[in-house]
């Protein structure tokens, strides 16, 4: 165990150096910079004051030394400063952490609780009125945008309630922090919730015509343990997968659904920070974003073990 562990943290960081000259490359390939982007809106172009923008900025530098510097000062914790704003980019990053977290946390939560319940019910009845109509509920689910149906819920609440779900920066308690982030939470986890459920279903529906599963109806387990005690916990593997991958794309969703409730995270603030090239702030959320995907597919494999005692991760 020691030594597969050895091997997947050096792959984890081979897999974070790989991303890192990527986003690096990239955020240089595309045509223009904030010196441009700062001399356009200006509507002049001094030469002089251009290139000492740029010497101060650091953008004049060879790229490889760019590439080094950006590398060196996230291992001492040094962000660098923000383009748009000059403040530090930890300063402008780490409170949004917490927003994007929450409504991630929270979609992801929904995500589960929805979709491997309802799953697990579709597939013990299958081909009954409920298997149907959560087959249907599904596929609505899986058909429908996250940024529509925001919208649809924004509108539905001016309707009915005259109010909008708008986030809010004053002090919240417990229960104003669920109510706040519900809402757009069950927007973007409707989708992953969707995915949960069929593949749960079908895991599930796998599982149960196994040899292993009529031994144990032949020697009288009940129902509920047959379908929740030997069942369910071997269907969840694929599941599992499933979850690690929809929390890395939950990101991708944040980002419709923040600016469509006017919600302050991370995600809105890399959609702004591209627009304005501001380089520090885009290297290092998309670097913090790989390192949270990295992270829980890690996660995931370990939680192959706890599922199934038959995995054994070894050197």
């Amino acid at each position: 165990m020691g030594a597969y562990l050895v091997r997947r943290f050096g792959l984890m960081l081979l897999t974070l150096f790989g991303i890192s000259v990527i986003i690096f490359a990239l955020l240089r390939i595309v045509p223009g910079n904030i010196v441009d982007i700062l001399f356009d809106s200006a509507g002049m172009v001094d030469p002089a004051e251009k290139a000492r923008i740029a010497r101060d900025l650091g953008i004049d530098l060879p790229l490889p030394q760019q590439y080094v510097a950006w590398v060196s000062g996230i291992a001492r914790g040094d962000l660098g400063f923000s383009y748009v704003s000059e403040k530090p980019a930890l300063a402008e990053i780490l409170p949004r952490i917490p927003i994007t977290a929450k409504l991630a946390g929270l979609a992801l939560t929904f995500s589960v609780l929805i979709g491997v319940p309802l799953g697990v019910i579709s597939a013990v009845r299958q081909n009954s009125w409920i298997d149907y109509a959560l087959r249907v509920l599904s596929l609505s689910g899986l058909s429908l945008p996250s940024f529509w149906l925001g919208l649809l819920i924004l509108t539905a609440f001016v309707t009915w309630t005259d109010s909008m779900p708008i986030y809010s920066d004053r002090p919240e308690s417990l229960w104003d922090t669920l109510l706040l982030y519900s809402v757009p939470a069950a927007a973007v986890g409707f989708r992953s919730s969707a995915l949960v459920m069929r593949l749960t279903r079908s895991s599930m529906l796998e599982v149960l015509r196994q040899d292993y599963i009529r031994t144990a109806r032949a020697k009288g387990a009940s129902r509920q343990s047959v379908n929740y005690r030997h069942a369910l916990r071997n269907a969840l593997l694929p599941v599992v997968t499933v979850i690690g991958i929809e929390a890395a794309f939950l990101i991708g969703g944040l980002i419709v659904t923040e600016t469509v409730f006017n919600i302050p995270g991370v995600a809105r603030f890399l959609v702004e920070a591209i627009r304005a090239r501001d380089y520090p702030i885009v290297q290092n959320l998309v670097m913090l974003i790989a390192v949270v995907v990295v992270l829980v597919n890690f996660i995931v494999d370990m939680l192959y073990a706890a599922l199934d005692p038959r995995i054994k991760y070894s050197g």
